[in-house]
Parts: structure tokens; C-alpha cells; sequence
């Protein structure tokens, strides 16, 4: 019995794990997306384009 506790310990910590660098890998690339975003509406080429 206490080898099966240990192996549902031992388990469950590596999905917290695993659940705690998914999570922060899906913020990452949020941000990450949102920046570029901003850049490409705010960078110098945008007012390039705008004044031809």
C-alpha cells in the first residue's frame, strides 16, 4: 500500500509541474504575441506608410 501512495505522490507532483510550465509557456506566448503586435502598429514603418 505504501508503494502506491508514493507512485500517486510522485505522479501527482510531476503534473503540478507540468501543469505550472504549460501554463506559464501559454502566458509567455501571449505576451509575446501582443508585443509583437504592438510593435508592428506602433513601428517606424507604419508612419512611413502612412505618409506616401
Amino acid at each position: 500500500m505504501s508503494e502506491t501512495w508514493i507512485g500517486l505522490v510522485i505522479g501527482g507532483a510531476a503534473l503540478g509541474i507540468a501543469m505550472i510550465m504549460v501554463i506559464s509557456h501559454y502566458r509567455r506566448e501571449r505576451m509575446r504575441a501582443r508585443m509583437l503586435r504592438e510593435l508592428n502598429r506602433h513601428g517606424p514603418w507604419h508612419q512611413m506608410r502612412v505618409q506616401k
